[in-house]
């Protein structure tokens, strides 16, 4: 049997890490011992991978005085990279996520930004929401309430903001 210096089986260490989840993976490894984590954070935000907006994402955050204070997920397409059946295990990813930050940081907010521009929605839709503004607005909340919906449906305490941001790192919020 393959072991790491600490005794770990690494065969089962690989397994339980490609599968994902930190927790998870951390009481596979280490059976029988506690999971625990230094601090707590407010949010956890949900953003879109899109290497244009992290500056961004960063300092809209930190403008609301949530540095160091949140944890971040970041899928393909945010709310619809969370949301959809053609890439379904980018959704089991976010939800796990978010257990385990409501475990072990003790979250009560989920915020998400999707970001105008998005390929992701482009290649989920098949369709470039960009030439029309107003349309792609709407089509954003609507993938956003839609993940609101699903997140109160299953944490109903955890508050949940949904935003939309333009290249620029303007944001606005939908309702």
């Amino acid at each position: 049997m393959l072991k790491t210096t600490g005794g770990v089986d690494r065969r089962r260490f690989c397994q339980v890490a490609a599968l994902g989840g930190g927790a998870a993976l951390f009481s596979a490894v280490f059976p029988g011992r506690p999971v625990w984590a230094a601090g707590a954070a407010d949010a956890l935000l949900l953003s879109c991978m899109d290497y244009r907006l992290v500056e961004e994402t960063e300092r809209y955050m930190a403008g609301r005085g949530l540095s160091h204070n949140y944890d971040h997920v970041a899928i393909a397409g945010a709310s619809i990279g969370a949301l959809n059946s053609k890439f379904p295990d980018w959704g089991q990813a976010f939800w796990e996520q978010l257990d385990i930050a409501i475990q072990l940081h003790g979250v009560h907010k989920v915020i998400v930004i999707d970001h105008r521009d998005c390929g992701a929605y482009k290649l989920i839709l098949g369709e470039d929401l960009t030439p029309n503004p107003g349309h792609e607005m709407d089509v954003h909340a609507k993938q956003l309430r839609l993940l609101r919906t699903a997140i109160k449906e299953k944490h109903a305490t955890l508050d949940v903001e949904l935003l939309l941001m333009a290249l620029d790192g303007k944001v606005e919020t939908v309702a």
